[in-house]
């Protein structure tokens, strides 16, 4: 394992910008300074409308923004369709225009400001030099913006109003997906919607579960032959999750798979289980199935009221993609107390076991180990080496309190890994927080009321920082770990410049080299890099964007930008 703490510590030898939210008025000539004149800048900062409502702006979306299944699967290098680039959501965009040699000559070319300044997930999605983003939720209002991909300049804005809603951990979205003329996303209080694409009108909307006794939605969705399929949030409340395809044509259900089995459960806990479904899926199109992890059992931290394994909460799970039937599982973390849930998105990739290469899905664990699955059956292939420290990491709470490691966020949290079929490495980012797990009397089932059973706090002046590990998919080692002050979460961006692009709590936007993981180039945006970046190519010049908006669960400092970089022209 290469630990290269003393690399990322160091600033390399390029120039540096900011540009944090709460210095708009400086904002232009900062970035023009840090330019030197190769690139020019396009900030905008759109006015706010009220209501579940398209605002149409100049110019107007006049591309062909049209997606089908085959552009799901494989959008190529010009496009970025879904959360994962492609069914396989491997994150890896095969543009090599920005590479290791070049990546230092690397600009910001506009930063879009939306107005809605919060915890910031979205993964930009584009379609022929159209870019899609959501908001976060701010004063109950979210919203999807498309823009042009090139320079930020918007072009319309879907404003939605939520009901009544419940919020665990920041009031997030994390994206869309453009599939059949349309644009798809969910809501804090629990509707799927979908608006036209060219257009931002609403086609139509569906309430997909009850935002009063604590579900939510959060997730990008995903969309395959003619439906559009989510998850489930709100785990923390005494819910039981699931996963559903809705036809992308009506919004009406087509099938639904509750995640809490009954059989795994004592009594009736299965009904009020937790098991919530919040990461994109992958979707395996020869063997028609749809693969996804599931989050944690409910209470969260007690599980004195849910006795037996508690399936398929903590797993690996694979369903029928037609009809929503259970085809295989793997449990990471049987009977879970820790909060360990597998909530970092599934990739599927193929890798060596027992000396063939067979079909294989993996999962970054918050317990610190990468775990990968045969996903024809769903057998354990592999666990990685730890990529984050481990202590104490099974040991039951107790009323005195029992310290742990790497912590109940993690190990890897929600940030989905990428993959490089160059390398054969996934990108995992990972946490160390050293916590202590105490146990207390267990919160009554209150519809409405979170759950969580028990508490978990950071050791004060414990271990609290953050890693970015490259794992070898074929052998499970660690080949390289880079170590970061803060805790990391957002996500990772793999490219055929042999580059990986990631962001982190302090503000730096990083690119290291993908096989060494070497520091090769980094920019400050002011606000936490806390969302996963994307490529993408207009008029044959590859792009990288990246939301900075910090996080809301680690305190990162907020904002509201979406920041666009090329190399100069």
């Amino acid at each position: 394992m290469k630990d290269q703490r003393s690399e990322l510590g160091k600033r390399p030898p390029t120039w540096r910008g900011t540009a944090a939210a709460s210095a708009r008025p400086a904002l232009a000539l900062a970035l023009a300074i840090g330019l030197g004149g190769p690139a020019t800048l396009a900030a905008t900062q759109p006015s706010e409308s009220g209501g579940n409502v398209a605002v149409a702006s100049t110019p107007s979306v006049t591309q062909d923004v049209n997606v089908t299944d085959a552009m799901l699967s494989d959008p190529g290098g010009a496009n970025w369709t879904n959360s994962g680039h492609g069914y396989l959501n491997q994150r890896f965009s095969p543009l090599n225009e920005i590479n290791a040699d070049n990546v230092s000559k690397l600009v910001p070319v506009a930063i879009a400001q939306t107005g809605y300044t919060a915890s910031f997930e979205t993964t930009p999605v584009v379609v022929n030099g159209v870019m899609y983003i959501t908001t976060p939720m701010v004063n109950s209002k979210q919203a999807v913006i498309a823009m042009d991909a090139a320079t930020g300049r918007e072009m319309w804005r879907y404003v939605y109003d939520n009901g009544l809603n419940h919020i665990c951990c920041g009031p997030v979205n994390r994206g869309v997906v453009a599939a059949y003329g349309k644009v798809f996303f969910v809501t804090i209080d629990a509707h799927l919607i979908a608006v036209d694409a060219k257009t931002g009108k609403a086609a139509w909307s569906a309430s997909v579960a009850d935002p009063r006794i604590g579900y939510s939605e959060t997730m990008a969705p995903q969309a395959y032959d003619g439906m559009v399929i989510i998850g489930s949030s709100g785990g923390e409340w005494a819910t039981r999750g699931f996963i559903a395809a809705y036809n992308a044509s009506s919004g009406q259900q087509t099938w639904r798979f509750d995640t809490t089995d009954p059989k795994s459960f004592a009594g009736d806990s299965w009904k009020y289980g937790g098991g919530g479904v919040w990461t994109t899926p992958a979707i395996d199109q020869e063997r028609g199935l749809v693969i996804f992890s599931v989050g944690n059992p409910n209470p969260d931290l007690n599980g004195r009221v849910r006795e037996g394994d508690n399936l398929y909460t903590d797993s690996i799970v694979a369903l029928n993609a037609k009809t929503g039937a259970f085809v295989w599982a793997y449990q990471e973390v049987p009977h879970d107390v820790w909060d360990y849930d597998a909530v970092s998105n599934v990739i599927l990739f193929d890798a060596m076991d027992n000396g063939k290469m067979v079909p294989a899905a993996g999962e970054a664990g918050k317990t610190a180990w990468y775990y990968i699955v045969n996903r024809e059956t769903g057998k354990l292939i592999r666990k990685s080496e730890p990529f984050n420290q481990q202590k104490n990491m099974f040991a039951q709470p107790t009323v005195a309190g029992v310290q742990s490691l790497p912590g109940a966020n993690g190990g890897s949290e929600w940030s989905p890994p990428a993959y490089s079929p160059l390398t054969h490495f996934v990108y995992v980012l990972g946490m160390d927080q050293l916590m202590t797990f105490k146990t207390e009397a267990n919160t009554a089932n209150i519809p409405g009321l979170i759950r969580l059973g028990s508490t978990f706090s950071n050791v004060p002046g414990g271990l609290q920082d953050g890693t970015l590990s490259a794992i070898d998919v074929n052998t499970g080692k660690v080949a390289w770990n880079d170590t970061v002050p803060q805790p990391m979460m957002g996500g990772a961006l793999a490219t055929g410049g042999n580059l990986v692009f990631t962001g982190e709590g302090n503000g730096w936007f990083d690119a290291v080299n993908a096989t060494t993981g070497k520091l090769l180039w980094r920019f400050n945006l002011g606000a936490g890099v806390n969302a996963p970046p994307v490529a993408y190519e207009v008029n044959g010049h590859e792009y990288i964007a990246v939301a900075s908006g910090g996080n809301f669960q680690m305190s990162y400092p907020l904002g509201d930008a979406l920041a666009i970089f090329t190399l100069p022209q």
